[in-house]
């Protein structure tokens, strides 16, 4: 098996495995590349996308951590973490005026929001 099939082989669920223990040994970068197919094989759900996200946030891939981000809030309006991460993603590139408004919503959203 070469290099790349590595990252694909196996069932939905093997490679799912096998990003979660990328993913939790800092390897961020492998989690990306085992997730982004499975991702394309599911594109309905969300958990993938939202792993494939995170992965991409904590390897420095800002942009494709904001296009994941994105299409799980096309899906899902109200996944308060995907709206947190959204508003922190948009912070590191340094708009922090697109970051705002999403860091208040995942505040309403989880009830953390200090009254005025």
């Amino acid at each position: 098996m070469e290099y790349t099939e590595y990252y694909g082989h196996g069932t939905a669920a093997e490679r799912w495995e096998r990003a979660r223990m990328f993913f939790d040994a800092k390897e961020f970068a492998a989690a990306a590349r085992v997730l982004d197919g499975l991702v394309a094989e599911v594109p309905e759900q969300v958990a993938p996308r939202l792993l494939l996200a995170r992965a991409y946030y904590h390897s420095a891939q800002l942009r494709r951590a904001e296009t994941e981000l994105r299409a799980v809030l096309e899906r899902d309006p109200v996944e308060t973490y995907a709206r947190l991460m959204l508003g922190r993603t948009l912070e590191r590139q340094g708009r922090d005026a697109d970051a705002a408004p999403h860091l208040r919503m995942a505040a309403a959203l989880s009830g953390d929001f200090a009254p005025e």
